[in-house]
């Protein structure tokens, strides 16, 4: 399976934010970073990804299938998308909205295997001792962990994240990320993350896109990307690519002199 995005315009209203988006071949099991600064597009973009904004021109195919002309009901099952500001029913338990959002794919009768796929799905993210907590008494960072379960725990074809570690604290970007990139290897999507932290994106993302004003500056390897002045120019700051001693890629970044 791959994802291809093919010459994608669109805006709100008259006012175009995405120009002529083409990202093309991203295999199953790929964990594309996209980069740029706010206002870049990036939410746009996964907003007309996964149906809930409609483009004005271009296609967007999974495998053959151009997804534009799916129902949104249709594209929930094969792209699953988690916003920046995400809500669930406050009543709920964490393994409740995890079922809920798992059923809303699924059908509505409850199978012993849907269960022990939410167990797995928690378990896998470091939340099955809060199984039983409700989603108002968690902190920010917990509620954005769950929100990522809620995600992942649909087994899609694409999945994306909207800035995913926002929330986080050290310990939990790194095991978010982690745990992201282990369940990829179960069932091989395409993940697509919006992220702000160039260092993390560096260490767990197969290629970056970097996005600018709606257009894309640049597609590659991430020692490529991280490496073009367009990351200096982009973000308005002075960058170095460095290696650290176990080979691990950094951006050393400073304001301007």
């Amino acid at each position: 399976m791959t994802l291809s995005i093919e010459g994608v315009r669109a805006g709100y209203g008259n006012v175009q934010v995405l120009h002529n988006i083409n990202i093309q071949n991203i295999r199953g099991g790929a964990f594309v970073g996209l980069i740029g600064p706010n206002a870049a597009g990036k939410s746009t973009l996964f907003k007309t990804l996964a149906g809930l904004l409609k483009p004005t021109s271009g296609m967007i195919l999974i495998g053959d299938d151009d997804v534009t002309h799916l129902t949104r009901r249709d594209r929930s099952r094969r792209v699953a998308y988690m916003p920046q500001a995400f809500g669930c029913n406050a009543l709920l338990t964490v393994f409740e909205s995890v079922l809920l959002a798992l059923k809303q794919t699924t059908g509505w009768r409850v199978k012993s295997d849907n269960l022990d796929r939410v167990s797995d799905t928690l378990s896998a993210l470091g939340l099955s001792h809060l199984a039983g907590r409700g989603i108002a008494d968690l902190s920010g960072g917990q509620a954005q962990m769950v929100a990522v379960a809620q995600t992942i725990v649909r087994t899609p074809e694409v999945i994306l994240l909207d800035e995913p570690t926002s929330a986080l604290d050290l310990h939990h970007q790194l095991s978010i990320m982690t745990s992201i990139r282990t369940e990829m290897g179960r069932f091989k999507p395409v993940v697509m993350a919006a992220l702000h932290d160039l260092n993390l994106a560096a260490k767990f993302c197969d290629r970056l896109v970097l996005l600018r004003e709606g257009k894309i500056l640049a597609d590659g390897l991430p020692e490529d990307i991280l490496a073009l002045p367009d990351i200096g120019e982009t973000y308005r700051v002075q960058t170095d690519l460095e290696r650290t001693q176990r080979g691990a890629l950094y951006v050393d970044a400073r304001l301007p002199a």
